[in-house]
């Protein structure tokens, strides 16, 4: 099988522009991002897809592959969906370029299922929730799976709502794993054939609602394989969270 990573970046972030080229020791964020890809045992090429000359310039000077794409996306699905179609790839992961600590095992854990289930199309990654703040915060995405493992929906909101226990909320509540949470880590893994119908979907009322491409593939009633993980990764959306991330990979190298 042949799968390949993809890893879309934009420069003009709304809010944290050129966070891509952003620095975590002495290194910009997509550089670390590309490196860690590289380090799956399943994946036989990464590609940096980008519409900015500087991201590309980044990864071909350490010797990577970048693939200049449309300015005109919406979407990173729809950078990805550029790419692929001139891809000889069976399996397309899209890693977030803004997921700099991302742990290559994690990688492999969410390709794993598609070597072993050939009816998968979709695939994620979903880690516990372990502070009252995640659960209540609408940039932490929650997501909840059926018994098999498939999502059944994906939300900013608290999700579950825990109905007798809501007003007695706790962070040791979900550190001792008396209320099971999920936040959703945005990795995702697509065959290549439905990667390019899915990007061709009309976006969704949920997807709008939420702020959330998977949305739309739940809406089209397309099963979502969540793998959980114990890997902890930070998205980087604002200049704070670079602080976290630049504090936590500090504390990796000791």
């Amino acid at each position: 099988m042949k799968i390949t990573a993809v890893i879309p970046a934009r420069y003009a972030s709304t809010r944290f522009p050129g966070k891509a080229l952003a620095e975590i020791d002495g290194r910009p964020m997509i550089q670390h991002v590309y490196e860690r890809t590289a380090k799956s045992q399943l994946i036989s090429r990464v590609i940096v897809a980008t519409d900015d000359r500087r991201i590309a310039d980044a990864i071909t000077v350490i010797g990577g592959e970048a693939i200049m794409t449309s300015t005109d996306h919406e979407t990173g699905t729809d950078r990805l969906a550029e790419v692929a179609a001139s891809l000889d790839a069976d399996i397309i992961v899209n890693v977030q370029g803004d997921e700099p600590l991302i742990d290559p095992a994690m990688i492999d854990q969410a390709i794993q299922p598609f070597l072993e289930e050939s009816g998968l199309l979709m695939g994620t990654v979903k880690t516990r929730i372990k502070c009252l703040h995640d659960f209540l915060s609408p940039n932490v995405v929650k997501v909840v799976t059926d018994n098999r493992g498939d999502a059944l929906y994906f939300s900013r909101s608290p999700l579950p709502f825990f109905r007798d226990k809501w007003k007695d909320l706790k962070d040791e509540s979900f550190c001792c794993g008396r209320l099971l949470c999920y936040k959703h880590v945005g990795m995702y893994v697509y065959r290549r054939d439905f990667l390019l119908k899915f990007a061709a979907m009309p976006p969704t009322f949920l997807e709008i609602s939420e702020k959330l491409e998977q949305l739309r593939a739940i809406e089209n009633g397309i099963k979502i394989r969540v793998v959980e993980t114990e890997f902890e990764s930070i998205g980087v959306d604002t200049p704070d969270d670079l602080h976290k991330a630049q504090d936590l990979y500090r504390k990796l190298l000791k």
